[in-house]
């Protein structure tokens, strides 16, 4: 059975030490799941792929499956928190969001 395509997306801000912190995170789970696609979008550097979405906490992380967003909300920067919610897509294969907002999001990050 072949991994499905995960994307799992931070959205941070650079001045934000809290989502400094993720980038050891993610560090960390992009060698433990190296079939996955990690990446780091900055709200404000790359405000016209995130906009019309106002992310007001952080750090907030976008997880998609085959480009339809499967986990939406902030996760503060703990591997074991972010490694079980990997698992868990990747286990349980839970069904895409319903959240328009979020599909949108998860459209124009694609290729990021």
């Amino acid at each position: 059975m072949d991994t499905p395509a995960l994307h799992v997306i931070c959205l941070c801000a650079a001045w934000c030490g809290t989502c400094r912190d993720y980038a050891a995170v993610m560090d960390t789970l992009r060698a433990e799941f190296p079939a996955l696609r990690f990446s780091w979008v900055d709200v404000e550097d790359q405000a016209d792929l995130v906009d019309p979405v106002d992310i007001n906490d952080f750090p907030t992380v976008l997880i998609t499956r085959e480009q339809q967003p499967v986990f939406f909300g902030i996760l503060r920067p703990q591997a074991d928190a972010l490694r079980r919610l990997i698992q868990t897509q990747l286990d349980d294969a839970p069904g895409p969001l319903k959240d328009a907002e979020a599909l949108g999001l998860a459209q124009r990050l694609r290729d990021v």
